[in-house]
């Protein structure tokens, strides 16, 4: 059972790691509580991240300097499990996101340009063991979003001057899956759907318009390969063909503000070790691929390669767990041509589990 403890050390380099994938993501798939140990069992984390996103037009003459914003993103969550076959639990979390700023005052076509989006999210889980070995779960999630964007053309064929503030939207969505686990090996395989969730916005000419935050589903694996030793990895594919933000009184709606071109996948394999009663580790290599598509210019990356490291320690019931993953992030181009290349970003978490 102690090798279980060993896959909860890469969940905090998981969470960091989701803030740069696929779309405006920055929180993956939180179902994977309802396995953790105990009766009662309380978590928080905290994530800061700082991308180093830029690109330049006219190979190189016009700069947009770093758009992309340092962020912290936190979550919170809770499990009670009464007996053998149920267990339940509620977690609280900031699952998309975006803040983007190009500097005011110079010459590149968007200076002075910005978009922020948030979000929150609650999640109700239950689950049932039909056995030891054979699970099913789901739950309902209420999320809210808001968004604001000053878009600023010059010398583009787009309005010169565009502004939007849309105030907090709640919708409901759903969450299923299902799990298949050895727990003599600390073998698992589950597999989890997350519903999309449309959310409805008024723009400035009190015209309804629809942002989708779309629907995903992540294989979760793990496997007990020596003592004190598992291997772990992950899958999530995620529809983000199905987001675009094009409110009708920019341009008509002709164009999207905002929008991905191509569905995502995104890729994690790690390594976990425990060493002692007190300390364990992980190592974890990430990947999404870089599609070569044309990027939105609220956006600048196209995919990426991470490495990441955790430690944990724990003592009898309360855990501490610290991982800092880095990504080199895909080159990109935009639809006014620049070239976005040379990115990175660092992502560090911090987890504090309580077990009663």
């Amino acid at each position: 059972m102690r090798k279980h403890a060993l896959a909860a050390t890469a969940l905090t380099i998981a969470a960091t790691g989701a803030a740069n994938a696929g779309g405006i993501m920055r929180d993956g798939d939180r179902s994977q509580i309802l396995f953790e140990e105990g009766r009662n069992y309380v978590e928080f984390t905290a994530a800061s991240v700082s991308p180093n996103v830029s690109g330049s037009l006219l190979g190189g003459a016009l700069g947009s300097g770093g758009i992309q914003k340092s962020y912290l993103n936190f979550s919170g969550a809770y499990k009670f499990q009464p007996n053998d076959q149920w267990a339940f639990a509620i977690v609280a979390n900031e699952p998309v996101g975006a803040d983007v700023s190009y500097v005011a005052g110079t010459p590149y076509p968007f200076s002075g340009s910005s978009a922020s989006i948030d979000s929150v999210a609650v999640t109700g889980y239950v689950k049932y063991n039909f056995s030891e070995r054979v699970s099913a779960y789901g739950g309902l999630r209420l999320q809210g979003l808001t968004g604001n964007l000053a878009i600023r053309t010059a010398g583009l064929p787009l309005p010169p001057v565009y502004n939007l503030n849309v105030d907090q939207d709640f919708r409901l969505g759903y969450v299923v899956g299902g799990a298949y686990q050895i727990p003599a090996i600390a073998m698992k395989v589950a597999l989890t759907y997350e519903s999309e969730i449309e959310h409805s916005f008024i723009d400035n000419t009190g015209t309804n318009f629809d942002v989708t935050i779309p629907q995903a589903v992540t294989l979760h694996a793990q496997s007990g390969i020596a003592q004190n030793t598992l291997i772990f990895g992950s899958v999530r594919w995620q529809e983000w063909t199905a987001f675009e933000i094009r409110p009708l009184d920019f341009l008509g709606g002709a164009v999207a503000i905002a929008s991905e071109p191509s569905d995502i996948w995104t890729y994690e394999v790690g390594i976990g070790q425990r060493f002692n009663e007190n300390w364990s580790g992980a190592f974890t290599i990430g990947y999404e691929e870089d599609q070569g598509d044309v990027v939105g210019n609220l956006s600048g990356k196209d995919g990426f390669t991470s490495v990441g490291v955790a430690m944990k320690y724990q003592k009898e019931g309360w855990e501490v767990t610290t991982g800092v993953k880095y990504f080199d992030i895909g080159g990109a181009r935009t639809s006014i041509g620049a070239n976005f290349t040379d990115n990175d970003a660092i992502a560090a978490g911090v987890k504090v589990g309580f077990r009663f």
